[in-house]
């Protein structure tokens, strides 16, 4: 299976990517790659829509908490919505979905439920 991240315009701020496949090894690179340039734009608050994303491997965890740690340099945050069956019971079998502050219903980047 392949993988894609697709920017999703966010209407109050903050951006989304749409995680689309299976993120490991060999695709995290890609997704890494996204969140630096939106953090080197200027962007503090991103959200990862994980609803498409089927398989999740240790290095997309790593690149989850990367980028949140990113993110919170420059006074921001990361979050993860979405994820469902395999992806979401690793989040919360690893504590990331605490760490992330997980919402399984998508959030808006701006919103005060996402801060």
């Amino acid at each position: 299976m392949t993988f894609s991240v697709n920017y999703v315009e966010s209407d109050g701020g903050g951006a989304c990517l749409r995680l689309v496949g299976e993120l490991d090894l060999s695709t995290a690179p890609e997704l890494t790659a996204a969140i630096d340039r939106l953090t080197a734009a200027g962007e503090t608050r991103v959200l990862l829509d994980l609803t498409d994303l089927t398989f999740c491997d240790s290095t997309g965890m790593a690149v989850f908490v990367r980028g949140d740690n990113r993110a919170a340099a420059d006074g921001g945050w990361l979050r993860l919505t979405g994820a469902n069956g395999r992806v979401e019971r690793v989040l919360r079998v690893t504590g990331l979905a605490d760490v992330l502050r997980y919402e399984p219903e998508s959030v808006d980047p701006a919103s005060r439920s996402a801060s």
